[in-house]
């Protein structure tokens, strides 16, 4: 009979330890419907905005008119002052048109303008596809900077320990608390009002929560077995932080910055609504939430595009968050 429990106990922590790996997770988000949608929707957002960098970037520089500007949907995107008309004519310019199926004081909508025209007469929906390339530049680049930065000061801290984790976790609480549209607005105002500086600062706000997480796992981990055979070895500790601390204390950090990026995504929107992050003529969902706070009465249309792009992005993302939470935990019952 202890034979058998031994057994069955020795075949219930193989199946739990078959619960690991890439294959294994991968496995597992195929048979979570919420993240396949999530999945989904990040993959149809980020497709947009590579075919909008492409556009801006490459086509425009090959040719006089970029691919939508030939489409004659948004003439004349990066010149001649944005307007949005063959002949470049102000007068001419129809401005805060509805969507396509409806119609309002200043006209019928038009299929040349499938979500109607915004107070200058561009484009809405161009506008909201390039606002997707701001939109996931800044949430990738923000969420990496944070990540990088947290897991390096949090694996070091928990490693370590003592008076080491102590001066690293006073700094990283006292980075905490403060607010942080107050620390990113203050970056900004000491080193400019640019997209690559808000991208800073939303990372380096972001360092705390990254560090206290992958800290909380370190100092588990490097009691390990493993861990001790590779000091005993005469492993250096920088050589034993990269490839056995961080590896095993990862997935965690994964689950929080799929999340985090959606997070980014709504501060960077935030700042551009109240005039920092992303600067006129450039389009990004919260600058187009802000201009539209003049017309919501005429045309409501022009503020629940972007806050629609808003929802269904960081929605996305926290879906294939809670994806990869599940399937990283190998103790999860399905």
């Amino acid at each position: 009979m202890l034979s058998s429990g031994r057994e069955e106990g020795g075949v219930e922590e193989e199946e739990i330890e078959s619960r690991v790996g890439i294959s294994y997770t991968l496995w597992q988000i195929r048979r979570d419907p919420t993240a396949l949608a999530g999945l989904a929707i990040i993959s149809v957002m980020t497709a947009i905005a590579v075919f909008a960098y492409i556009d801006a970037v490459i086509f425009d520089r090959l040719s006089d008119y970029a691919f939508f500007a030939n489409m004659g949907v948004e003439q004349y995107w990066f010149a001649n002052n944005y307007w949005v008309n063959p002949e470049n004519d102000p007068a001419s310019v129809r401005s805060l048109l509805p969507p396509a199926w409806m119609e309002n004081t200043f006209g019928q909508g038009t299929w040349d303008h499938p979500l109607g025209t915004d107070h200058r007469g561009r484009d809405i929906l161009v506008r909201l596809f390039y606002g997707t390339r701001i939109a996931i530049q800044v949430g990738f680049i923000s969420t990496a900077i944070g990540m990088v930065g947290g897991t390096l000061v949090g694996a070091v801290s928990g490693y370590y320990g003592g008076w080491i984790d102590d001066a690293l976790m006073r700094a990283v609480e006292t980075l905490y608390a403060i607010p942080f549209l107050v620390l990113v607005i203050a970056f900004m105002t000491a080193f400019g009002r640019d997209l690559t500086y808000a991208m800073i600062g939303v990372g380096i706000t972001t360092i705390p929560v990254f560090a206290r997480l992958i800290r909380s796992r370190v100092v588990s981990v490097r009691e390990e077995d493993y861990v001790e055979a590779a000091r005993a070895a005469g492993v250096r500790d920088r050589n034993i932080i990269l490839r056995h601390v961080i590896p095993n204390s990862f997935a965690p950090v994964l689950v929080q910055a799929t999340l985090q990026i959606g997070v980014s995504i709504l501060i960077v929107a935030g700042l551009s609504f109240l005039g920092f992050g992303v600067q006129p003529p450039k389009p990004s969902w919260g600058q187009m939430l802000s201009q539209s706070r003049g017309y919501m009465l005429p045309n409501p249309w022009f503020s629940v595009w972007p806050g629609v792009a808003i929802l269904i992005t960081v929605v996305g993302f926290n879906l294939l968050g809670d994806g990869l939470r599940d399937a990283l935990d190998p103790r999860v019952n399905n």
